[in-house]
């Protein structure tokens, strides 16, 4: 684990971050041009109001994807992501029906709005994925490489050539009591 990998990981999360985020918005336009359409598909919420939600959802994981730029933030978009793709092919394949308020959204026939959708949350959903596992390798790798620059932090109580407590002493005393 050297700098190399920091000098690559690192423009790399850039880039799956920046492809989450356009995959998301795509996502949201779509919803949200979708959702007049429908409006009538309802039970106590309708299908158009679920699509305006998931749009604004989706709007927020993207601008938290690009501006905030923490883990948290790719988990979110992931989730986001990969809910929505979950829903759209659970609804096309079977036909769940009515559950408590929400309507019978089974669809089907796949369009053009629809298969472009599908495939931004597809491509959300994998590089938000990927953004994280880049993010935890980034995280390891500079742990790792403070740990070799010799930038741990000191144990209170430590044998300073070995940084670690010397036996029979707790943190915060030395090895001759308080």
């Amino acid at each position: 684990v050297g700098d190399w990998d920091m000098s690559i990981l690192t423009p790399l999360r850039g880039v799956c971050r920046v492809v989450a985020a356009a995959a998301l918005v795509t996502e949201a336009v779509i919803h949200l041009h979708l959702a007049g359409g429908y409006d009538l598909v309802k039970a106590s919420v309708s299908q158009g109001t679920l699509f305006r939600i998931e749009g604004a959802v989706a709007i927020l994981a993207a601008v938290l994807v690009l501006l905030w730029r923490h883990r948290t933030g790719d988990a979110f978009a992931l989730a986001v992501a990969a809910g929505g793709l979950a829903a759209v092919l659970l609804y096309h394949y079977v036909d769940v029906g009515t559950v408590g308020p929400l309507p019978n959204m089974y669809e089907p026939a796949w369009y053009p709005e629809k298969t472009a959708s599908a495939v931004a949350e597809a491509a959300a959903t994998l590089t938000a994925a990927a953004g994280l596992l880049l993010a935890r390798r980034l995280h390891l790798t500079a742990h790792r490489h403070r740990v070799v620059k010799g930038q741990r932090r000191r144990v209170p109580g430590a044998d300073p050539a070995q940084n670690r407590p010397v036996r029979g002493t707790r943190p915060g005393r030395g090895a001759n009591g308080p």
